[in-house]
């Protein structure tokens, strides 16, 4: 199990980018549109540069669901290996055969 300070700051993250989402790419559509002038482009970069960092998406980190693990992640499913394996053990994920040879 992570910590659960680590699995709150990745959960306040997440709220940030929904927060920031539309105003994040707007700003961004201005700033890389070659039809605005330089000093569009440069306000929009600049007023990108005081958007909170925790509100850009490739700060969320993948965690486990269950756990809250962050190594070790299925995108699929939205969990790690770990807890991927527990559970299709004891039958509870649809269509997971434990494979043997």
């Amino acid at each position: 199990m992570a910590k659960k300070s680590a699995i709150e700051n990745n959960l306040r993250k997440q709220r940030m980018v929904k927060k920031f989402a539309a105003r994040r790419q707007r700003l961004l559509d201005i700033a890389n549109s070659e039809g605005n002038s330089m000093e569009e482009r440069f306000e929009a970069r600049l007023k990108l540069a005081e958007l909170p960092r925790n509100g850009a998406a490739i700060r969320v980190r993948n965690r486990c669901e269950v756990t809250g693990r962050p190594r070790g992640f299925y995108r699929k499913v939205k969990m790690s290996r770990i807890a991927l394996r527990e559970l299709g053990n004891k039958g509870l994920i649809p269509g997971l055969v434990k494979s043997s040879w």
